[in-house]
């Protein structure tokens, strides 16, 4: 007996039995067929279809002829399903944070929730989570393209110059890491973002553009000093030209050290680099709902506080900067070197 075009031999007549087999049932039919056939010789039958005698005898056993639905694969589902532990309160909580942080994660949400006396583990917030999304509640807001990155090529540099192999890291300030992300939001809006991350504290500074040059990035130098709650001993940059020109000038008329990093290695920024993918995700995929410069950048002042004093940091032991700029101030950590 042979299936063919995903029917089987007397299909007219199964359909009066008031079921119609899956591929699986249709293949457990072809053994009992050939079993009978064949002076119901298990052994040939298992070596035609090249199953073992356990599996075949298990399948003989539930086989009636009079019900074929014996022959489909039952439920592996369990008789007792896990029932859920949490309260209707907890799991509001649950949401409520979620919505107003759509892309923090379990880890983050229950240092939020421990915050305000709600305490649940990591992994009854990760299934809350996953509840809410299975029943519709919960709708992830979805990503955006990246743009593609065009390289250029640069001059000579007058006042940066390569970081010295071992250039200490004592305390917040000593190394900010520089640079620029394209955002493409809407059709036809083309914004270019600037982030400053401290080496130490992971301290942020944001601000966005509606061009990347050295005049931009030279404000931006204004903004940083200005909003970095501690001093800054030395910045760190790629080979963008918008780190050229004026925004150069400006480091050195500030006695300011400039260190340029070598062509195509992002990973030696790779602080700020990571940065850009959760203000990406946390904020311009979440947050704003106007596009122009001044409301945008008013809008990620109030994402910039958040992201320093709010949002715990996995690579501070969730900790926010800012407790980590006072765990700092309260027990100085040993110099490195990077």
């Amino acid at each position: 007996m042979q299936i063919r075009g995903g029917k089987i031999p007397k299909a007219r007549e199964l359909s009066r039995f008031g079921c119609e087999l899956s591929r699986a049932g249709q293949l457990h039919l072809e053994w009992m067929t050939y079993y009978l056939r064949n002076e119901r010789s298990a052994a040939l039958t298992c070596r035609r279809f090249g199953i073992s005698r356990q599996t075949f005898y298990r399948w003989w056993r539930r086989y009636d002829p009079h019900n074929l639905v014996t022959l489909e694969d039952r439920s592996h589902r369990p008789h007792r399903r896990r029932q859920p532990t949490w309260t209707t309160q907890q799991a509001e909580a649950v949401r409520v944070a979620r919505r107003e942080y759509p892309r923090w994660g379990k880890d983050k949400l229950v240092i939020l929730l421990r915050r305000k006396g709600i305490r649940l583990s990591t992994s009854m917030v990760g299934r809350i989570l996953s509840d809410l999304k299975r029943r519709g509640v919960l709708v992830e807001v979805a990503a955006l393209a990246a743009p593609r990155a065009v390289r250029r090529k640069m001059r000579g540099r007058p006042w940066a110059r390569r970081k010295p192999r071992f250039w200490p890291i004592r305390k917040p300030g000593d190394l900010v890491q520089l640079d620029t992300k394209e955002l493409r939001p809407a059709r036809g809006v083309v914004l270019k973002h600037f982030s400053a991350r401290d080496m130490v504290s992971r301290w942020d500074v944001l601000e966005v553009h509606e061009r990347a040059t050295s005049l931009a990035a030279a404000h931006f130098l204004n903004s940083l000093i200005n909003r970095m709650p501690f001093p800054i001993a030395a910045l760190q940059v790629d080979g963008g030209s918008e780190f050229a020109a004026e925004f150069e000038l400006a480091c050195q008329q500030r006695g300011l050290p400039l260190f340029v990093l070598p062509p195509r290695s992002p990973k030696l920024n790779g602080q700020v680099e990571r940065s850009h993918r959760t203000h990406h995700e946390e904020f311009y995929q979440v947050i704003p709902d106007r596009w122009s410069i001044a409301p945008l950048n008013s809008q990620l002042r109030r994402w910039e506080h958040i992201y320093n004093t709010v949002r715990p940091h996995q690579a501070l032991g969730y900790r926010t900067p800012l407790e980590e700029l006072q765990r700092w101030k309260s027990q100085p950590q040993k110099a490195e070197c990077h």
